[in-house]
């Protein structure tokens, strides 16, 4: 089993160092020669615990627009996504699969490393991703401290790999590290939160996790795709922009973004249908080899 880790601790490192330059030129990922995820993709969800059903559409929304551009006016979540088309071998298209909802706490309200990667093992689908998202109330090992998130794979009995992500709700645990700048950073300068854009700091929060980790998947789905750094703690395509939503992004400060004239919300991707705004972090550029913003 690998897995990489987006690490709640690089966000802070950035905060609280007002030297730090967000989206430097020339940053590189180089590519380790090994397999991406290429092609149509299924994504597979397991709510593990309680989610409205309100909360499970911002995500589900999220997951629809990644390659629908039905309604969706620039700059839109599928033109965020296409800079992964960049990363050699042609697109990736995402495409939603089977759901699960795990309501009962099997597992119970804590949960390790091993039992993450048996609820991602529910699902039978070989070309796809399995996708596990806990509740705010569902404590995991790691969460907060060290982690708002973690993708890796396994091996099943065909020897497949098969590459899982686990995100989680901060609201009620971490939302300065995790669901920032929803809410006031946990350390660093302390500026005024954004608005979010679906109105739930938790979800809002956790879909710039979950786009930070699809992406980090398919663009690194075995830990021999492209990273900078060491294999255990990698940075990737969205990782290594961290803190970055628009241009003239600075420690503390996400960059210009777009603002909801009605609800004073902050957002710089439309969705595909419902209507609805995300705001989705920068992504590296191999063309450029700088962090691209939409905004």
């Amino acid at each position: 089993m690998v897995s990489h880790y987006y690490l709640a601790s690089l966000l802070l490192l950035l905060l609280l160092n007002p030297h730090t330059t967000l989206g430097a030129q020339n940053l590189m990922l180089p590519y380790h020669n090994g397999a991406l995820l290429k092609g149509t993709i299924t994504v597979n969800l397991l709510w593990y615990g309680s989610f409205t059903p309100i909360q499970r559409s911002i995500i589900l929304d999220f997951i629809n627009s990644l390659s629908s551009t039905a309604g969706a006016p620039l700059p839109s979540v599928a033109s965020w996504w296409k800079t992964t088309d960049k990363y050699r071998g042609g697109s990736t298209t995402i495409v939603l699969g089977k759901q699960i909802l795990e309501q009962t706490y099997s597992l119970g309200n804590y949960l390790n490393g091993t039992q993450l990667v048996s609820l991602s093992s529910r699902f039978d689908h070989l070309n796809a991703i399995n996708v596990v998202l806990t509740s705010s109330d569902v404590g995991v090992d790691g969460f907060c401290r060290s982690r708002c998130g973690t993708h890796g794979s396994i091996t099943n009995g065909q020897k497949a790999r098969i590459p899982y992500v686990w995100v989680g709700n901060s609201e009620a645990q971490c939302p300065g590290q995790c669901a920032w700048p929803f809410h006031q950073p946990a350390y660093g300068p302390q500026a005024p939160p954004l608005i979010a854009p679906n109105g739930d700091v938790g979800l809002d929060g956790m879909v710039i996790n979950v786009a930070t980790l699809l992406a980090g998947t398919v663009t690194n789905p075995f830990n021999e795709g492209f990273y900078q750094g060491p294999p255990t703690a990698p940075l990737e395509a969205v990782s290594a922009c961290t803190g970055i939503f628009g241009s003239g992004a600075y420690p503390g400060y996400p960059g210009r973004v777009l603002v909801d004239k009605t609800t004073g919300a902050s957002y710089n991707s439309y969705g595909a249908g419902n209507g609805r705004k995300y705001l989705l972090p920068a992504m590296w550029d191999p063309q450029t080899s700088a962090c691209k913003t939409q905004v």
